[in-house]
């Protein structure tokens, strides 16, 4: 079973090898015809220079030493040609891998992406995109570092067809043992990428909860933690280079011998006047272009470490994306149903089992529960963030997996408890994903944006254009306002110019421009736990805007905080993964174990003794 994932494995490593070879496009054709071109004078320039020789003597043309001069003067430009057209060829096509790669990821179900640590992820991405990138001119020069060993034995056969055998035996043997270093050098490129990408991973890892670590005084054995596979790292490394050493050691050994051979062989054919002096130096010549495999070695040798790259790209690549429909929601205001809704962990454990949620148009539910009761996994599957393993959920009728990336986008907005912001400055960290027209510049008078002077670059200044800009201004300025993040932004030297990594702020203010981002949503508003960082005054100053908006979306909170609860039309109580209950706050508060659930929240939070799965945030 492992032997077929394997094979599995490098097949479709093979099969990215040859798309990264067809995205260098008309370079990689340019390498191939210069690089040719390049190997066929070198394969001429030793029998242009013997008929030198036999010309100085007198025995042939006396032209042939220009000839050699001019094959000189193509051998140099074909090589600057081959340079040029094989370093633009490798960053076009690293540069496609990377976008196809990148864009792979994103569309993944953030369950699938989760298994693969964030460093070994920037690895494939930053490393063996790279490495895959240079399929092109790996190949090509491979293919052309073959064709001086053959054409020397061709040469050789028309010269004497004695040269020829001997210098056949002596590149089979070669060939034997660089068979070997291919397979060799293989399994150790692929063993040391796999244990860097390990160890990045877990530094991901340790410089995220670097905080913690200090706390903890466990600094000396995070380290330990992160560096304890080196020794496989040291092993995988120390066998790569012994098979390159071995390789080259094998070559450096046979090709003198072999030369001698041909020297030794051609001189007697020179006596037996099968020869002539100037054939004689063309085939030392010839034997010492094809003996000299050690461009062949360095090429295997990068042939190796780019499918291997390959190989590792092309694991991530083969990981089934995210499916959207082609569905768009008819006429309504977020009417949510779950219908047997069932999530299960990788380990097979339900997360969520058979609920049965129906949330009315408009109305604002609270999700409530103990640690480990599957908020979170309700929340990321009533949004699409992740799929149910069975069952169905539906939007206004039509059920999430049929609708299309667009209307989903437009349709569900997230809050989370750690947002990530994402953009340059604070405009496009709140507009993200609002459907803003691109490149926006947002024009301010006194720190907010002029919803008249809104300007987008490389978009046609008409009338519909500016209208559009105007109103995206305004929608900017509403719902930072209603996340009550606009007096802090508004307070900054650029206003919503300002650019986020220079801007220094609380958990707090992270969590509502990440609020005012969701609050682009039109039909459904799912906030987890997006207002824990936040003071009960300004909490209840965002619920109030929220529950003020004109078109009563839809809004499902995830919340620890019985204020929250008691002002929620529903609760949906969570235990265990099952629906304990539904209905008004004041309702279920007179079941003990209800009010339990908040008095448990309200107690200081100790380290979780079992797996908890972590907040969800992705971009869909």
């Amino acid at each position: 079973m492992a032997a077929d994932g394997n094979r599995l494995f490098q097949a479709d490593g093979n099969r990215l090898l040859r798309q990264a070879i067809a995205y260098g496009g008309g370079w990689t054709v340019t390498l191939g015809a210069a690089a040719l071109l390049g190997a066929a004078a070198e394969l001429l320039l030793p029998a242009a220079l013997g008929l030198a020789v036999d010309a100085a003597l007198g025995e042939t043309d006396r032209r042939w030493p220009l000839a050699a001069c001019g094959l000189v003067v193509l051998i140099v430009a074909t090589d600057t040609l081959s340079n040029l057209a094989g370093g633009a060829g490798t960053a076009r096509t690293t540069a496609r891998l990377r976008h196809r790669l990148l864009g792979h990821l994103l569309a993944l179900d953030p369950r699938r992406a989760a298994r693969y640590p964030v460093g070994d992820l920037v690895g494939r991405l930053v490393g063996q995109a790279a490495d895959s990138g240079q399929a092109g001119s790996t190949v090509v020069l491979g293919v052309t570092a073959a064709l001086p060993p053959l054409g020397s034995v061709v040469a050789l056969l028309l010269l004497d067809w004695r040269l020829a055998v001997t210098f056949g035996a002596g590149l089979l043997l070669l060939a034997v043992g660089l068979r070997a270093f291919v397979t060799d050098a293989s399994a150790a490129a692929a063993g040391y990428l796999g244990v860097q990408g390990r160890i990045a991973g877990w530094l991901t890892e340790a410089l995220h909860g670097a905080r913690t670590i200090a706390a903890a005084g466990t600094v000396r054995a995070e380290i330990d933690r992160v560096l304890a596979p080196l020794p496989q790292l040291r092993a995988h490394g120390t066998r790569t280079w012994t098979t390159l050493a071995r390789a080259s050691g094998r070559t450096a050994a046979v090709a003198p011998l072999l030369q001698l051979a041909i020297v030794a062989v051609g001189g007697w054919s020179v006596t037996d006047g099968r020869l002539t002096p100037g054939q004689l130096f063309a085939a030392v010549q010839y034997a010492a272009l094809g003996a000299g495999l050690g461009s062949i070695v360095a090429t295997l040798n990068r042939l190796v470490r780019t499918r291997a790259g390959a190989q590792r790209v092309a694991a991530v690549l083969a990981e089934p994306p995210r499916t959207y429909g082609t569905a768009t929601l008819p006429a309504g205001t977020g009417r949510l149903v779950l219908s047997s809704v069932t999530v299960y962990a990788d380990d097979g454990r339900p997360v969520l089992d058979g609920i049965d949620l129906r949330v009315p148009h408009g109305a604002t539910i609270a999700v409530v529960g103990p640690s480990g009761a599957g908020k979170s996994t309700l929340a990321a599957v009533a949004g699409r963030l992740r799929d149910p393993d069975a069952g169905e959920v539906l939007l206004d009728g039509v059920p999430l997996r049929q609708l299309s990336r667009s209307a989903l986008r437009h349709a569900v907005g997230y809050g989370f408890e750690r947002p990530v912001l994402i953009g340059d400055t604070i405009a496009e960290a709140i507009t993200l994903g609002s459907g803003a027209p691109p490149h926006t510049k947002w024009a301010t008078v006194d720190g907010q944006p002029d919803t008249g002077q809104a300007t987008v670059d490389r978009q046609p200044d008409t009338k519909q254009a500016t209208i559009d800009r105007r109103r995206a201004a305004g929608q900017l300025v509403a719902v930072a306002r209603a996340a009550a993040i606009d007096e802090f932004v508004e307070r900054l030297p650029d206003g919503y110019h300002s650019r986020l990594e220079a801007t220094p702020m609380s958990g707090g203010e992270a969590q509502r421009l990440g609020l005012a981002r969701s609050l682009h949503a039109q039909r459904l508003l799912i906030l987890d736990d997006a207002t824990s960082s936040l003071d009960t005054a300004t909490e209840h100053r965002i619920a109030t805007a929220v529950a003020a908006h004109p078109d009563r979306r839809t809004r499902l909170v995830v919340t620890h905080r019985v204020a929250t609860a008691t002002a929620a039309d529903l609760v949906a109580w969570l235990d265990g993964g099952r629906l304990r209950g539904v209905g008004p706050h004041r309702e279920l508060w007179r079941d003990p174990a209800y009010r339990a659930v908040f008095t448990a929240s309200a107690l200081p939070r100790t380290e979780p003794t079992g797996p908890v799965e972590p907040p969800v945030e992705a971009v869909r």
